[in-house]
C-alpha cells in the first residue's frame, strides 16, 4: 500500500471523526496505531516508521487546522503511556513520566509524535480527558475518553489493513423519566 493512500485515508478518518464527534478547538484526540497492522501484519511485529509517520501526517495535519491537541498512545510494553505536548500535559494537569518511546518500544507512532511535536512529554495517563480517538489496528484506546465512551461509526473503515474503531464522549445524562435531553449533546 503507498504511503500517500494511508496519508489520505488517514486525514479523511481524523476529518470524519472530528465533524461526527462535534469536536472544539482544545478539545484533545487520542490516537493509537498500528503501524504493523496497518501493514497487513500482526500487532507489535512489523513497526514501521514510514506507515506511522503517513498516519501521523494526515491526522496532525487536519487536528493542527482545527486547534485540536492530539495525544498518541504508546504500545502495552511501555504501559499505554501517551506523548503529548508539554502545553497539554500542563493544562489537563497530567502526570509527566521519563521515557522516550522507541518503534519497538512504545511504537513508531508515538515515536513519531514524540520526534514531530515541538516540546513533547511522555504522561502515563490522560485522565480519562480526551473528547475522541481512533483506533487503529486494537489498540485499545478507550480508557483515555472522557465518559461517557461511545462507539463513533464513520465512513472510513479501515487504514491500511487495520481495521479503525473509533470513540466520542457524550456527556452522562442525569434525571429519569421525566428529564429533557439537549439533543445537539448526543
Amino acid at each position: 500500500m503507498e504511503l500517500s493512500h494511508i496519508r489520505e485515508q488517514a486525514a479523511q478518518a481524523a476529518q470524519q471523526v472530528c465533524d461526527a464527534a462535534k469536536l472544539h478547538a482544545g478539545d484533545l484526540f487520542v490516537v493509537g496505531c498500528s503501524s504493523s497492522e496497518i501493514s497487513g501484519e500482526k500487532i507489535g511485529t512489523h513497526s514501521s516508521v514510514d506507515v506511522a509517520e503517513a498516519v501521523f501526517d494526515g491526522i496532525y495535519s487536519v487536528l493542527c487546522e482545527r486547534k485540536i491537541d492530539l495525544a498518541a498512545q504508546c504500545c502495552e510494553h511501555l504501559n499505554r503511556a501517551l506523548i503529548v505536548e508539554r502545553t497539554v500535559c500542563s493544562r489537563f494537569m497530567l502526570d509527566e513520566v521519563n521515557v522516550v518511546p522507541q518503534p519497538k518500544a512504545g511504537g513508531s507512532f508515538a515515536t513519531t509524535a514524540y520526534k514531530r511535536f515541538a516540546d513533547p512529554v511522555a504522561v502515563d495517563s490522560l485522565k480519562q480527558s480526551a473528547a475522541a480517538g481512533m483506533d487503529i489496528g486494537g489498540t485499545l484506546i478507550g480508557m483515555h475518553i472522557k465518559p461517557v465512551v461511545v462507539p463513533l461509526r464513520i465512513e472510513t473503515k479501515q487504514i491500511g489493513s487495520a481495521i479503525l474503531l473509533c470513540a466520542r464522549r457524550r456527556p452522562k445524562f442525569v434525571g429519569g423519566s421525566r428529564a429533557v435531553y439537549n439533543e445537539k449533546l448526543l
